[in-house]
């Protein structure tokens, strides 16, 4: 055989061959994509409000634009829900809503808590018999979704309803029921939690400590209320932005490749119930391709402004509004754009007078900040967090309270002594000790330290005190926002109850 033919004969092969891959690659893709499209559920679009806040504008044609998604965790016992959540077959509640405002950089994302027990009012929603329910006053929140008996649950009313609260426009909607959750954090290998305590009570059986969940035991932690941390709400929620954000990170570490993500995507669209923007593979897939260069550090959960108002609670005014108009502008929780405005030359201190300081080094900007509350007083620790990334601070986490501290001190390695006289700038007359070892700054905040024009809530203060106010921190963010955020590469067992 010529040598001329021989090499025909390899082309042909190769051809073949690379032929064959790309089919069976195509095939299964195909394959999958059917299967998902099958796998996924969608709600009536016809109960869905006619008037709506507008959708946002580009701010150049072409250009991406934010989007809100609000994510919806369900109690159902319907379809074989009742084996993980106990209880009988009935009227479906959602104790868990989570608005996610991604941003139009497709960088940044921000979570948003609303607590269940919130009064609030429900527009006109629509029944299953096909007639419009009349708006109504002081409704709890966590009541839209049960709207019209339905025992899956009616997520077009929660959707109306967070509109009609928010003035934003909610793009995606997706319920998660109690499968989902726990084939979710099965796909992956289990999640990273920290419960508070141990617990033994309502069938719920969880040891304290960081541990991984997945399963039967991470709906528990996702569900349980009493005989855990605090036995409120708000507590619930912290715990389920921690899990959360503990899950985004699982993801990420083991990359976007397709075997990690088709069980997943497998096991997330068997339980999801979505809009029908959602309602099919190749839309789900693009989403996620969307928003898939998040990091976590850019992630920030807030639960809403909140105070208690007798067994219920009522949104903090005008930080709850501020909070909605951020987002609205698609500004980042301190009111900048995310593209930022360029580093700072001073900032704000405790005391509301600038501290002329230089701008942050790389270095210094990346060094580990852990802020500690050394009183006991309510979001005092996310308030210094907030002051110090506002200062530049990129890496900045919460540790444990350790109350009884009357004088504000700075720990350091004294490696890392140029970004503690940096951090020491926003606190004036706090005591600087150096830590040989440790590789961190540590801000154990005492009572001398009280960010100005705020009056934060002693844990001993009654039931009915706000954890709020509409002052503002030295960062400018209002206390009520400041103080009811997390970030999302927070240590996990970080600031779990709202005390």
């Amino acid at each position: 055989m010529s040598s001329s033919s021989r090499r025909r004969r390899f082309l042909r092969t190769a051809i073949g061959l690379a032929a064959v891959l790309v089919l069976s690659v195509v095939g299964a893709g195909a394959w999958f994509y059917h299967r998902l499209d099958h796998n996924i559920t969608t709600f009536d679009a016809g109960g869905v409000a006619t008037e709506r806040p507008p959708a946002p504008v580009p701010a150049t044609p072409g250009a991406s634009v934010p989007v809100n998604v609000l994510l919806l965790g369900s109690d159902t016992r319907d379809d074989g829900n009742n084996a993980l959540g106990g209880g009988d077959e009935g009227v479906a509640h959602s104790d868990t809503a989570i608005l996610v405002h991604v941003y139009a950089d497709h960088k940044h994302a921000v979570g948003v808590s609303i607590p269940r027990d919130t009064l609030v009012t429900l527009p006109s929603c629509k029944l299953p018999n096909g007639t419009w329910t009349a708006p109504k006053t002081d409704q709890m929140f966590n009541s839209a979704f049960s709207v019209g008996d339905d025992p899956k649950g009616n997520p077009a009313c929660t959707q109306n309803t967070v509109e009609k609260l928010t003035g934003l426009r909610i793009d995606h909607t997706v319920v998660v029921d109690f499968k989902g959750a726990a084939a979710m954090s099965d796909a992956i290998g289990g999640v990273d939690a920290c419960v508070p305590n141990d617990v033994n009570e309502y069938g719920i059986h969880l040891t304290k400590g960081l541990q991984k969940l997945s399963g039967q035991s991470a709906v528990d932690y996702l569900r349980a209320r009493h005989g855990i941390g605090d036995n409120s709400d708000i507590g619930r929620m912290k715990r389920q932005q921690a899990f959360l954000s503990s899950m985004i990170k699982k993801v990420q570490s083991q990359g976007f490749s397709l075997p990690t993500l088709l069980p997943l995507a497998d096991a997330a669209t068997k339980s999801l119930t979505v809009d029908e923007g959602l309602g099919t593979a190749m839309k789900v897939v693009d989403f996620a391709r969307s928003v898939q260069d998040i990091k976590l550090s850019d992630v920030t959960f807030v639960t809403a402004p909140w105070r208690f108002a007798g067994e219920r609670v009522r949104l903090v005014q005008p930080d709850a509004d501020t909070l909605w108009k951020l987002l609205k502008e698609d500004r980042t929780l301190d009111g900048q754009g995310t593209a930022g405005t360029g580093t700072a030359t001073s900032s704000p201190t405790a005391s509301g007078t600038p501290a002329t300081t230089a701008p942050l080094t790389p270095e210094q900007a990346a060094a580990p900040v852990i802020v500690v509350n050394g009183v006991g007083t309510s979001g005092l620790a996310g308030s210094g967090a907030e002051a110090l990334k506002a200062r530049g601070f990129q890496n900045v986490s919460l540790g444990a309270n350790n109350p009884g501290r009357q004088t504000t001190e700075i720990a350091y390695d004294p490696t890392l002594k140029g970004a503690a006289d940096q951090a020491a700038a926003l606190f004036p007359g706090a005591r600087t000790v150096e830590d040989p070892g440790s590789g961190a700054i540590t801000v154990t905040l005492g009572r001398d330290y009280q960010p100005a024009g705020t009056q934060l809530n002693s844990v001993d203060a009654s039931p009915s005190s706000s954890p709020s106010s509409s002052s503002s921190t030295p960062s400018g963010i209002p206390t009520g926002i400041a103080e009811n955020t997390r970030g999302a590469d927070t240590d996990p067992c970080a600031n779990l109850t709202f005390g």
